[in-house]
């Protein structure tokens, strides 16, 4: 009988301990951790990049990685990376206007808009505002790896093309929006949340 105690006990514990594995995020109800930790991809609390780290897929409380910074560089990968940033939307539509940067007035156009249509055409466009990031024409032609923290599997590597008008943030081409928002909630409330980091645009 006392064996059997012991057991119930045991099975309890274990339980608990399964019930509590998963305290943050979309694992759990969009909670937050406890203490300002950072909630990892798999809705785990802990304070190493791998549960900081944006380019981790972290859902919250998220720290850019030591040693990045907020500036521009290049077309390469050094300008940081910022975590539950706002991401709207704009209608560029690059597929219907050939790709034409100059139809869309855009910020950046007369600095990248005579670029081959190979380097226009790689990624899908978004304008740009930060927070993370050297602002000005300097951050135009870069390249962000973006992911949607409600549907963390879809991720997008898209190049800056403009300066978006809310402020801060991304505006991303409606294309790549609706590529991102595969839960839909995007959708229906015009924006998603999303995590971003420079890297390095290959061409």
């Amino acid at each position: 009988m006392e064996g059997l105690k012991v057991l119930f006990v045991l099975s309890l514990c274990f339980l608990a301990a399964s019930a509590t594995a998963k305290m943050c995020g979309r694992q759990a109800g969009g909670q937050t951790c406890a203490n300002n930790l950072c909630c990892s991809q798999y809705g785990h609390c802990g304070t190493t990049p791998e549960y900081c780290s944006p380019s981790k897929n972290c859902q919250s409380n998220c720290k850019p990685a030591a040693g990045a910074r907020a500036g521009g560089g290049s077309s390469g990968g050094s300008g940081g990376e910022s975590a539950n940033v706002e991401a709207t939307y704009r209608f560029y539509n690059p597929e219907r206007n050939g790709w034409n940067l100059n139809a869309t007035s855009g910020y950046c156009s007369a600095q990248i808009a005579k670029k081959p249509l190979a380097w226009r055409s790689k990624y899908g466009w978004t304008a740009f505002c930060g927070p993370v990031g050297t602002l000005g024409k300097v951050y135009c032609g870069k390249c962000l790896k973006v992911t949607n923290i409600g549907a963390e599997s879809q991720i997008l590597t898209v190049r800056i093309v403009d300066k978006c008008v809310n402020g801060s943030g991304l505006d991303l081409d409606v294309g790549v929006f609706k590529k991102l928002d595969t839960d839909g909630r995007g959708n229906a409330r015009d924006y998603m949340m999303v995590n971003y980091l420079f890297v390095d645009c290959g061409y």
